[in-house]
């Protein structure tokens, strides 16, 4: 697999995906700065990493959705080629029209940062081969603007196509109430576009590839791409 990591000013999760990405897919990704404006030939996945690019002025994502390489990062996208947007790279995603929605400040307009579980959606996508469908994982959330909202239209279109990839849920599965960190809207934690080779979402499977950082639960997820 050829990776590319986007850089953004503000970036501070580039070197973790960089590092999940040579341990559990051996690929070396190239990082690119967000001005520039072509992705290397014959790249496979782009991936945008979390942070605070540019400071989160206006909204979050909403400068950075709008840099130089965000039209080589669409026009991957529109051939087929896989994108992986993370944190602060799923609000980029909302934010430059790649996936749906946006992201809003947290329903109790704090910055949360714990772990926390996921229910998996489905198993047939390129970034989910390696998990079994509904199953639990625990991996690392940590943002104040992870709260998932878009219309009534736009919530039954992700829903009647199974574009809801992760739901916020607690160890046993069950799904609503204190489960849910955020708010986000029917405790979506990250969606995929409408032929599923893009995908958002607000945790950080990045951190969770080692057991000797306390889990392995995001490492599927990287395997999964690596046999894509």
């Amino acid at each position: 697999m050829k990776a590319a990591v986007i850089v953004f000013p503000g970036s501070n999760r580039e070197g973790d995906m960089a590092r999940a990405l040579r341990q559990a897919t051996g690929a070396q990704p190239a990082m690119l700065w967000h001005d520039d404006h072509e992705l290397p030939a014959g790249v496979d996945l782009v991936v945008l990493p979390g942070g605070f690019s540019h400071g989160d002025y206006l909204r979050c994502g909403a400068i950075a959705g709008r840099a130089a390489i965000m039209d080589a990062v669409r026009a991957h996208a529109a051939r087929g080629g896989l994108v992986l947007g993370v944190c602060n790279g799923f609000q980029i995603l909302c934010e430059s029209g790649l996936l749906p929605g946006v992201l809003m400040r947290n329903a109790n307009l704090r910055f949360v940062c714990k772990m926390q579980h996921l229910r998996v959606e489905r198993n047939d996508t390129a970034f989910t081969s390696h998990y079994a469908k509904s199953q639990i994982v625990e991996v690392a959330i940590a943002h104040g603007e992870g709260n998932y909202e878009d219309d009534d239209e736009g919530i039954a279109r992700l829903e009647g196509e199974g574009l809801v990839a992760f739901r916020y849920c607690d160890g046993s599965g069950h799904i609503g109430g204190a489960a849910n960190p955020n708010g986000s809207r029917n405790d979506i934690a990250g969606i995929y576009s409408a032929r599923r080779n893009v995908l958002g979402l607000m945790p950080h499977p990045e951190n969770l590839i080692d057991p000797l950082v306390g889990g392995i639960d995001g490492r599927a997820l990287f395997e999964s791409l690596a046999t894509a």
